[in-house]
């Protein structure tokens, strides 16, 4: 795996890429402590509506930003991005009215929409062999996961030194850091693209070659699946660990860092095991394993389990997440011409964050009003509709 990071180029983006992942999970803790010296008791009312304007801005905004930038320099769309990232972050510490906080959040998460597509689109062009993207795909999904591992123990270790709002400031150092190697990289040249329509025909195309491609319209589904598992684990582990199971932090951040774990096991295994069988075939073993995990956790939450059951329920969410996650890029490669690359990874970034907009309340709203094996049993029944979905739009013969 660690063989791409040969090429110089694909190297310094993927310093980039994990020194913003280390700013932004230092954002996501001092964010919740902003919101709580704001709101107090209302902190998770707060931040419940921080998120839900994290993924308009990701559903709505990415599309329409990556048509209004196709013809720049996809560098100084890098760096702006990443630089308007960090003018927000280092702002955030100074505000003192909840709204403040609203207004900001969508700026950032706006030019994170612009950055992210932008920055996905450019790897097949780096690494243009299948094996070596393949390689860069499971090493992103490793950064993912080791982020979500470190970030929190990093900040706390700075916060017993530091205030909160020191965070904002690594935060910001973090997408400086990564506008600098963007700056420093020699990025391939995009070829030029004859014009393409209206803004609004721009703006829609990669939803509609999504809609138009077997495989894209699996991947839609597939989408879902790995929604309904991931906002399981990330909304309501700490129902489990600490309500259920009568745990303590340490024991929600153990959930969370088996369930990681699972991930990065496939991150691994995938690119060797890829060579063997096809996307579609991983994948669908993936989408398959979800529904009767998330099922698994209905059971779970109602009789009583062990503890290690627990745990091995989540490391097992981790590897389906993951077996759907990591190639799901490589079906993009392989559709996309010079035209259209940008609008694929942007519709794939846009439409994969709509799924979570209809799964984290379920998830969350559910679990409170009506219990956890509740939400489960409803995140079950759309991963395994998603499932079914998979399988009907991409059969077997368009892979």
């Amino acid at each position: 795996m660690l063989s791409v990071l040969r090429s110089t180029s694909y190297r310094n983006l993927f310093t980039a890429q994990v020194v913003a992942l280390l700013g932004t999970g230092l954002l996501t803790v001092a964010l919740g402590l902003l919101a709580f010296d704001l709101a107090g008791e209302r902190a998770g009312a707060v931040l419940g509506t921080a998120l839900t304007i994290k993924m308009i801005a990701y559903v709505v905004v990415a599309p329409v930003m990556a048509a209004v930038v196709e013809r720049l320099p996809r560098k100084v769309v890098l760096v702006a991005a990443d630089g308007v990232r960090a003018m927000v972050a280092l702002s955030l510490p100074f505000l003192d009215q909840i709204w403040q906080v609203y207004v900001l959040v969508f700026l950032l998460q706006s030019a994170s929409a612009t950055f992210t597509p932008a920055f996905q689109a450019l790897i097949p062009l780096v690494l243009p062999a299948e094996k070596d993207y393949t390689r860069a795909l499971s090493l992103s999904r490793l950064a993912y996961d080791v982020e979500s591992l470190v970030s929190p123990l990093l900040a706390a270790a700075l916060l017993s030194v530091l205030s909160y709002s020191d965070l904002f400031l690594g935060t910001m150092l973090g997408f400086l850091a990564s506008a600098l190697m963007v700056l420093v990289t020699r990025l391939p040249a995009i070829p030029a693209v004859a014009g393409q329509g209206s803004l609004l025909h721009r703006t829609t195309l990669g939803t509609r070659i999504f809609l138009r491609e077997p495989s894209l319209r699996g991947l839609l589904a597939l989408n879902l699946v790995v929604a309904a598992a991931t906002a399981l684990v990330l909304v309501n582990t700490v129902v489990y660990a600490r309500d259920l199971f009568a745990g303590t932090n340490t024991d929600v951040a153990l959930a969370l860092a088996v369930y990681g774990a699972g991930s990065m096991l496939v991150a691994f295994a995938a690119p060797r095991v890829l060579e063997g069988i096809s996307d579609r075939t991983f994948m669908l073993i993936g989408a398959a394993i979800l529904p009767a995990g998330v099922l698994a956790a209905a059971v779970v939450a109602g009789s009583g389990s062990p503890w290690w059951v627990f745990l091995a329920l989540w490391a097992v969410l981790g590897v389906g997440t993951s077996m759907i996650s990591t190639p799901s890029s490589r079906l993009l490669r392989r559709v996309a011409t010079d035209a259209t690359r940008g609008s694929l990874f942007t519709a794939q970034f846009s439409l994969s964050h709509a799924c979570f907009m209809l799964t984290y309340p379920i998830a969350g709203w559910i679990g409170a009003a009506a219990g956890q094996p509740a939400a489960a049993l409803c995140l079950a029944v759309l991963a395994a509709g998603g499932t079914v979905a998979a399988l009907v739009s991409w059969p077997a013969a368009a892979t």
